[in-house]
């Protein structure tokens, strides 16, 4: 083909483009002069979008909105929280206590002062309520995620500092709840001799101040708590060197602002140092006096009677052996930390203190210095395993949460 007619069919084209623009215009021009032609032009694409699109709704409209809270952004995950003598506390993912082969040494939990241990060390879902008591019988809630995070060789965030706690308030106890059921109980004792049972779904609004446990006279404080299910004895232990373990039944639920009734009898000047609950009768009981001596009894030995009563005898409190200041229960692979009031801290395993009678006055547990007492023992529990892992290259197993059984 010639160049010529080339450009000639280029001009053909643009000419045929321009009249189809003037024709498209002149169409526009009289739609919009004549409003009928407009009306019928939108209900004709109206029609044609129906016929496309007329199908039911697939996607569904809420119309009630509900408030994101910050727990809501919290993926669900199990933590290791542990919580040291001296009331500094952490989480740490369970992840890390899964990187060891078998044979490993296991994974130190938390790093600690010479003067500090670990005191209480759990297993617990992001999602679940730590309840945290004072010895003022005060009540405050701290959900899992909110437990600030550390390494396996920080010591973690004071306790104290997370709650509004008054001036000589402190936390004493610490329990785990994974959900607020109506089959578990929260049993509480006093230093007076007063216990108290409450339901544990009456604490199951949480409230940033706080609030009543148990209702305390003056001078009383709450020396222990502890989740039941209604199945278990309770066993109360004074620095008289007396003991009393009645069925938790003997003890009603009531209401929060209650102030409970009477759990053991006292004499003019003692008081109740501690607050067990047995879990079974393969358990000893450790009791140990102010002048360094203790004994480990077998729980089968201590017999069920009524609460409100005197009890029977735990340890000799002669002149030797003075005061009872702690009272725990122990099995024989348990490590325990011997305080004094000079602070002198002394480790020892429970299968080196020889098991004994009720009316025994005990072996000596410490070589106190002259004008030191003995203040009190706690058992450790700790993820260092020094003699080994459990078998599979995992840290131990923590003790399970108190009141996690059947939930």
């Amino acid at each position: 083909m010639r160049l010529a007619r080339l450009t000639g069919l280029e001009q053909d084209k643009v000419v045929n483009e321009y009249r189809e623009v003037m024709d498209r215009i002149g169409d526009l021009l009289d739609i919009l002069a004549k409003p009928e032609r407009i009306t019928t032009i939108v209900a004709d694409e109206l029609s044609a979008l129906a016929r496309e699109f007329g199908d039911a709704r697939r996607s569904q409209i809420e119309r009630t909105a509900e408030d994101l809270d910050t727990e809501d952004l919290i993926a669900p995950e199990d933590m290791v929280v542990t919580l040291s003598h001296a009331g500094y506390i952490k989480s740490q993912p369970l992840a890390d206590y899964r990187a060891q082969r078998r044979g490993g040494r296991g994974k130190q939990a938390a790093a600690t002062r010479e003067d500090d241990w670990i005191e209480q060390l759990f297993i617990a879902n992001t999602h679940d309520t730590i309840l945290c008591f004072s010895n003022r019988g005060r009540l405050y809630w701290l959900k899992v995620w909110e437990v600030p995070q550390g390494s396996r060789s920080s010591r973690g965030k004071p306790i104290v500092n997370m709650f509004p706690l008054a001036e000589d308030e402190k936390i004493t106890v610490v329990l785990p709840i994974k959900q607020f059921d109506a089959l578990h109980y929260v049993f509480m004792a006093t230093a007076k001799g007063t216990v108290k049972k409450t339901a544990l779904t009456e604490f199951a609004n949480p409230r940033k101040a706080g609030i009543i446990a148990v209702d305390l006279e003056p001078g009383d404080y709450l020396i222990g708590a502890a989740i039941t299910d209604g199945t278990h004895d309770v066993m109360l232990f004074s620095d008289a060197g007396k003991a009393v373990r009645f069925d938790e039944n003997d003890v009603r639920p009531m209401g929060r602002q209650a102030r409970g009734v009477r759990g053991m009898q006292l004499e003019d000047g003692q008081s109740v140092i501690a607050m067990v609950v047995a879990e079974d009768e393969h358990q000893s009981v450790l009791t140990a006096t102010e002048n360094g001596y203790g004994k480990r009894t077998p729980i089968t030995e201590y017999t069920r009677h009524g609460r409100g009563t005197k009890g029977m005898i735990a340890i000799a409190t002669t002149e030797r052996n003075g005061k009872v200041v702690a009272a725990t229960l122990v099995r024989p692979d348990d490590e325990i930390m011997l305080i004094t009031t000079g602070g002198v801290l002394i480790r020892t395993r429970v299968a080196e203190i020889r098991e004994m009678g009720r009316a025994t006055q005990g072996v000596t547990l410490i070589a106190l210095d002259e004008g030191t007492k003995l203040s009190g023992l706690q058992r450790i529990v700790e993820s260092d395993a020094e003699n080994g892992s459990n078998g599979n290259g995992e840290a131990p197993a923590a003790e399970p949460a108190p009141g996690d059984g059947g939930q």
